[in-house]
């Protein structure tokens, strides 16, 4: 299933949720909650992460763990502690939902994370970890989206880096654009194996590329 929508107004609903197979953070003073609960058929969790709404910005998750910005505390997310392993990354780069990719095979991280986050990072997820950009974007989270079923990446990745990321991630790669030809995947939409959310300016065009991408189609 894929459905548009905003949150706060903004197409940018990437920026502000966060999802896996089991459930999905949204911003405490949301209220369209149900749309994303539907659609992805999960659990929902609503918080700030250090007073902040953007919770897409600042934490990503996988079904093994959740990588979270180092100015949220564990008050903020204590729901996700009997579920999987957490980590609050002590790094100069925090927005750790734009700078991580991740399923539950590989991650890729933004280049100037140092050597021992990406270590933490990869015992966290439990996957396998490399430093990267896409299309030349170093923000690897908000330029790309990744399920276990499917990759969606912008016009600007070429025929070799598709071919590394079907590797890395074991699976299909495809090219999109989302919220009427934004490159930032990412920040557009959330999925995860059983459906998206995108941002509500997607086209149809759009939204019939995403589907066959990820394998969401009914």
């Amino acid at each position: 299933m894929i459905r548009k929508a905003s949150i706060h107004g903004s197409p940018f609903v990437g920026v502000y949720a966060s999802c896996n197979n089991d459930l999905v953070v949204l911003p405490q003073s949301f209220e369209g909650e149900k749309v994303f609960a539907d659609t992805l058929k999960v659990e929902v969790f609503k918080t700030t992460l250090g007073g902040s709404p953007l919770i897409g910005s600042l934490m990503v998750m996988n079904s093994k763990g959740a990588i979270i910005t180092n100015f949220a505390d564990e008050e903020d997310v204590e729901f996700l502690f009997p579920r999987m392993n957490v980590l609050f990354i002590e790094d100069k780069i925090n927005a750790v939902g734009n700078d991580i990719l991740a399923n539950d095979k590989a991650a890729m991280v933004h280049v100037d994370f140092d050597r021992e986050t990406v270590k933490l990072i990869e015992e966290v997820l439990d996957v396998e970890v490399v430093k990267g950009t896409i299309g030349g974007i170093k923000t690897v989270g908000s330029a790309a989206v990744v399920t276990n079923k499917g990759m969606i990446v912008h016009p600007n990745v070429d025929d070799h880096e598709i071919e590394f990321l079907k590797d890395l991630f074991g699976v299909p790669v495809y090219i999109t654009t989302a919220n009427y030809g934004s490159l930032y995947l990412g920040a557009s939409l959330v999925a995860n194996d059983f459906g998206a959310v995108v941002g509500d300016r997607s086209s149809n065009v759009e939204i019939d590329r995403i589907e066959n991408a990820l394998d969401i189609i009914e």
